[in-house]
């Protein structure tokens, strides 16, 4: 299992419609993610509008799980609706969510 943590911003006019978007996740949306061997998914928001987001990855490769979900229709659909409530921090060229690195862990 590998944890990661994330961030972005959300754009300030759309943090009313991103927390009501994330109070009903699509059931599709939700089983995707677990379908990809995501589990423990937290979000959480700073008052400056940042996000913070925590999942353990259970699978072997990663990186084909995440062009899994990319190409589920029903996915593609629910980022339609929450990319626009997003802007990227900007840390790395051409990332969204910023990855980040791990530096302490304590079961």
């Amino acid at each position: 299992m590998k944890r990661y943590g994330q961030v972005i911003r959300v754009k300030p006019e759309m943090v009313e419609k991103y927390i009501e978007l994330h109070a009903n996740p699509w059931p599709e949306v939700i089983a995707q993610i677990k379908a990809c061997n995501i589990q423990n998914y937290s979000i959480f928001m700073l008052e400056n509008h940042t996000l913070f987001a925590y999942f353990e990855y259970v699978g072997n490769d990663f990186e084909a799980d995440m062009k899994r979900m990319a190409a589920d229709p029903m996915t593609q659909k629910w980022w339609k609706e929450t990319d626009p409530c997003q802007e990227s921090l900007g840390l790395e060229p051409g990332e969204w969510w910023h990855n980040m690195r791990e530096v302490f862990h304590c079961d």
